[in-house]
Formats: C-alpha cells, sequence, structure tokens
C-alpha cells in the first residue's frame, strides 16, 4: 500500500481571487448580498447561477476570515488599572 499523500497547507486567500482579496468586509458582504438576492428572485439562468454561486462562496470565506481578524483584535483590547483601555501586544504583530 503506498504511503498517504496530504495536500499542503493553504495560505488564507491563497486561490482567493484578487479583486475579492483586497475588498473590504463591507464591499464583500454587499457584493454577497447582491448574489444573494439575484439567486432568490430565480431570474439568474443556470450556468450564471452556478458562477455567482461559486463567486458568493469565495466572498462568504473572504467575510468570515475579516471577521476572525476584527474578532483576535478585539480580544486584545486590555483595560489597564487606571480603567483605560489599551492593546495588548500579540505575536502577529
Amino acid at each position: 500500500m503506498a504511503p498517504k499523500k496530504t495536500e499542503p497547507q493553504r495560505q488564507a486567500g491563497a486561490d482567493m481571487p484578487a479583486d475579492i482579496q483586497v475588498m473590504t468586509f463591507e464591499q464583500a458582504l454587499a457584493e454577497l448580498d447582491g448574489i444573494v438576492r439575484r439567486l432568490e428572485a430565480g431570474q439568474v439562468d443556470l450556468e450564471e447561477s452556478i458562477a455567482i454561486y461559486s463567486r458568493g462562496a469565495e466572498l462568504r470565506r473572504h467575510c468570515e476570515a475579516k471577521l476572525r481578524a476584527a474578532e483576535a483584535k478585539v480580544e486584545t483590547i486590555v483595560v489597564g488599572p487606571d480603567g483605560s483601555a489599551g492593546v495588548a501586544a500579540s505575536d502577529s504583530d
């Protein structure tokens, strides 16, 4: 029996279209909302539906990554002894 091959880990966004990679969360969410509306309306032919559904999946991944990054930043906010808010040093800085 041949040894099992493992796939290399993909870098976040490595296979994501460049135009999506540079979008803000709000831009990606707005485009995703538009795709959902078009699909729900049922006015898109099958081939286009497949294409925009695929793009919607990429936009969703991008939005989720942006949210995870924002959550990580929020988690680093600390309150000092005097009650002032600051940012804790993180390994990703």
